[in-house]
């Protein structure tokens, strides 16, 4: 753990706490079967306005609420109370750089692998910059691993078993010599990243799977799609094939850890020229002018503290 993250505040069921007393019992149903929903939340700092911007904070809190009731959890937590603790925790660390935020709801106590509550939660941020493949694009795998199904494990569901799935696919992209995995559904078709949504571009439309595709319905996605409608572009939501990638002249990966990362080649083969495309440059502008206060546009999606 970095030293700085030491120093930090939690919020801890109810309570605001140094780092080091935010803990979980080892023999909780969160421990043993990852019995949990979570979030990430992005906040940047905004240097015309001076202060700390959380980006789409109240609805990420919503589909958390929704992540709970497919977990069947026995209390929700509600979005209001996770929004304003939020808030509150931000001001208290006193951020003045971008920061990752991870609600998080858990099932606490010491119930076995069906148990419903009790119900704990809690909140960290901690300071994240924007990764160096932002700027200069990633390679990606279309992985041997199959994404998870609806019939399983719901991938609406933001539960943290799930990512056990985009664990293997990322993992085995990395030892195969690439930074990213993109995995089909049980249909065959593309569904999404190792915890990210994919887009591509073919003729000038920006392509990305269904919600229907077995895809986490991406809060970044969403906002991918309105500030692309914004820029002129015309977008599809629909079944892609894997071939397709071959076809595009540009594609890329969206989410709140992976903001907008161009996807340079796919499989060892270039996207276009293999380096990042003009509108996922555009577009890359248009985010970050959002998220870091530059523009005005969207207000209602910009929680400020």
């Amino acid at each position: 753990m970095p030293d700085h993250d030491q120093d930090l505040i939690v919020y801890f069921n109810r309570e605001f706490v140094p780092w080091n007393e935010a803990r979980v019992h080892v023999f909780s149903p969160f421990a043993k079967y990852g019995a949990a929903v979570f979030e990430g939340v992005r906040a940047y700092w905004s240097e015309q306005r001076g202060r700390m911007l959380v980006f789409r904070l109240r609805e990420h809190m919503e589909r958390l609420e929704v992540s709970q009731r497919i977990m069947r959890f026995d209390e929700i937590a509600p979005a209001d109370d996770l929004c304003a603790a939020t808030i509150e925790l931000v001001r208290r660390n006193s951020f003045r750089t971008p920061v990752h935020i991870r609600p998080t709801v858990y099932v606490d106590g010491d119930g076995g692998s069906s148990a419903r509550g009790p119900i704990g939660t809690f909140i960290t941020a901690v300071p994240r910059g924007t990764p160096e493949r932002v700027h200069e694009g990633c390679t990606a795998q279309i992985s041997s691993w199959e994404r998870i199904s609806d019939r399983s494990m719901p991938a609406r569901a933001k539960a943290n078993a799930n990512y056990n799935n985009a664990r293997f696919a990322g993992i085995q992209a990395g030892i195969d010599g690439y930074d990213a995995a993109i995995m089909l559904n049980s249909r065959g078709k593309v569904s999404e990243g190792q915890g990210m949504c994919v887009f591509l571009i073919r003729d000038g439309v920006a392509v990305t799977p269904s919600v229907t595709s077995d895809i986490l319905e991406s809060i970044t996605r969403d906002t991918v799609l309105t500030l692309l409608g914004g820029m002129g572009v015309d977008t599809a939501e629909r079944d892609v094939d894997r071939s397709e990638f071959f076809a595009a002249s540009e594609a890329f990966f969206c989410g709140t850890g992976w903001e907008i990362t161009p996807i340079n080649a796919v499989d060892g083969t270039a996207i276009g020229p293999g380096r990042p495309g003009p509108i996922t440059r555009r577009l890359q502008q248009v985010y970050f002018d959002l998220v870091m206060g530059v523009t005005d546009d969207c207000p209602e999606w910009i929680a400020e503290v």
